[in-house]
């Protein structure tokens, strides 16, 4: 009975031991997950399976959409880590950002940097794996990642390289699935650096008097509201015809046009909930609209092969 009981008490805080790591492990997969806002993936990573399906003229190989997704997710995971270990001074003085993961001492920088340095290595054994010609240029891709993240220390064209940032990701699909680079592939990487550039004017909107007075270059920190709202909007005019200069260029149907013109809508949605009186619905339309709009192209590019035309 003795030797029972004592059994039943180890099982017992074996199961607490247990479940309490587990607890531990979740809570600390969810904080780098916030960390680098995995939510967000959805911006570029439609875009990335838009040029894949382009590019394969059809549906790609199951091999060729798992080492894309591999590629995409350990390149942003790993570009957004190291904005937050380079930014981490800058988010701890700004009250919008304070209440980060490495400000808050949730996630530590060390432990910020080995977790960037796996995700650029995922993305790396990903081009290995998609085949020779990826593996050689993604050390240009990880270098244009980390770039990104000092550019608004000097120049208010940081928007643009976040949109080149971004742009990566059709090309890189492109690349994957043809194992070369074609020039008939940059419009979609333009359409998508403009549509970034354009979004992230209007996002730091809600940082311009923070950066006036920290010497932090921006589109609205330099010149203010209005500038910032009409250059979103010719930005996203210039991404609209980008998107519909791909049906002849590729052949895709009335299915894609009809895609790009809800996409089209949704840009028209977004500008018109932002006002240079106000920017309440700022984070909505950044968030929401945004998201829609990736997967609206995708979508309809996908319908565009599904479906016989």
């Amino acid at each position: 009975m003795v030797a029972f009981n004592i059994t039943k008490n180890y099982n017992k805080i074996y199961q607490y031991s247990a479940c309490r790591f587990m607890t531990v492990i979740l809570k600390k997969i969810r904080d780098y997950l916030r960390l680098i806002k995995f939510s967000h993936s959805i911006f570029a990573l439609p875009f990335a399976f838009t040029s894949a399906l382009i590019a394969a003229d059809g549906i790609p190989s199951r091999y060729q959409i798992l080492w894309i997704t591999v590629a995409m997710v350990g390149g942003r995971s790993g570009a957004m880590g190291m904005n937050r270990i380079i930014d981490r001074r800058i988010d701890a003085l700004n009250p919008r950002t304070e209440n980060r993961e490495i400000p808050k001492g949730v996630v530590k920088t060390q432990e910020a940097l080995i977790f960037t340095v796996i995700a650029f290595g995922l993305l790396l054994f990903a081009a290995y794996k998609l085949n020779p010609l990826c593996l050689r240029i993604s050390p240009l891709f990880v270098l244009v990642l980390l770039i990104y993240s000092y550019t608004k220390r000097f120049t208010w064209l940081c928007h643009i390289i976040l949109g080149i940032a971004l742009a990566l990701a059709p090309l890189g699909a492109w690349i994957a699935v043809r194992g070369e680079f074609d020039f008939n592939i940059l419009p979609l990487c333009l359409a998508v650096m403009f549509w970034v550039a354009g979004f992230d004017a209007l996002y730091g909107l809600q940082d311009m008097d923070f950066d006036k007075r920290h010497g932090i270059y921006s589109i609205p920190s330099i010149f203010g509201v209005k500038v910032s709202l009409w250059t979103a909007r010719i930005f996203h005019i210039i991404t609209i015809g980008l998107l519909l200069s791909l049906i002849p260029l590729f052949n895709l149907s009335s299915i894609y046009l009809l895609g790009v013109i809800i996409a089209s809508g949704l840009l028209l949605y977004e500008h018109a909930m932002v006002k240079s009186t106000d920017l309440s619905k700022l984070n909505i339309a950044f968030f929401n609209m945004n998201g829609y709009i990736s997967i609206t192209v995708f979508v309809f590019t996908l319908f565009n092969y599904l479906i016989p035309h």
